[in-house]
């Protein structure tokens, strides 16, 4: 846990469990006052408020002091939103703050291209066009949890496609579609970068360098686990936008079926089990 102690008002909460890996935190004015990460995807549910009730202690906050709480809403694991959106939508309703919901997906993006991604093409590319920023989580029979975001020549970030699950391998094909397409002009995509746990996509991942490399873009595969700062700096702008969550109606974004559903939707279709 990394602890910095500040201010004790107008701070997020921040928490997601869509992946392997809690990741928490609460943040004020873009200073991270506590963090934590824990990866123990199947005891979430027993440690997450034990995890709250630490960063609560080592950065001198109470809830009074929390103006709002952000949860990583999925896509991602099943159970695992759950966990998260659960708790978060307690807090919101026990403590009578409001909630946020933040796309997990984006946020490792978001934070793969703060923390690593923005240095490195600084350092070795143009800035000018777009870099583009595909999150990647594993959804089994060679699908993932993937969308699609930009930071722009006018360091705007944007996202250019919805959260959704995907067929690796036609997912890549989209992307070299669109990789020579945009691959010239003014605005023209300078690098794409794959990021979050990409161990079991390798092959998909070497393909898209490969055809980035043919049409003269930059390919980058950085591997990215979820921190909750970057939950916390994302549910801020959601915040100040006035896009709050009902915490009575508020669920996670599932983006499928899942597996208990697809068997019995092909069990009453006839069709064999997939």
């Amino acid at each position: 846990m990394r602890t910095e102690q500040n201010g004790q008002s107008g701070a997020i909460l921040a928490l997601d469990t869509s992946t392997a890996s809690m990741a928490a935190a609460i943040v004020k004015d873009h200073k991270v006052l506590a963090e934590i990460q824990s990866l123990a995807e199947r005891n979430h549910s027993v440690h997450v408020v034990s995890h709250i009730k630490q960063l609560l202690a080592s950065s001198g906050i109470t809830e009074t002091d929390i103006e709002a709480i952000a949860v990583g809403n999925g896509p991602g694991s099943y159970t695992g939103m759950r966990i998260a959106v659960s708790v978060a939508k307690t807090l919101a309703w026990v403590w009578d703050k409001p909630l946020v919901g933040v796309s997990s997906l984006e946020a490792i993006a978001y934070g793969a291209w703060h923390q690593d991604l923005a240095a490195k093409l600084q350092d070795s590319a143009n800035m000018a066009g777009e870099h583009w920023v595909l999150p990647i989580m594993d959804a089994r029979r060679g699908q993932v949890y993937s969308s699609g975001f930009a930071m722009t020549a006018e360091s705007v970030w944007r996202r250019w496609a919805e959260d959704g699950v995907r067929l690796m391998k036609d997912w890549v094909e989209q992307l070299a579609e669109r990789l020579e397409a945009g691959s010239s002009g003014a605005a023209r995509i300078q690098s794409l970068s794959l990021v979050g746990d990409l161990s079991l996509h390798e092959e998909g991942a070497q393909r898209l360098q490969a055809i980035g490399e043919a049409v003269g873009v930059k390919v980058m595969l950085q591997p990215f686990v979820q921190e909750g700062r970057f939950i916390a700096e994302l549910g801020r702008a959601r915040l100040a936008a006035g896009l709050t969550e009902n915490p009575h109606t508020f669920i996670p974004n599932y983006t499928q079926l899942t597996e208990a559903e697809v068997v019995w939707k092909a069990k009453q279709a006839g069709e064999p089990k997939p």
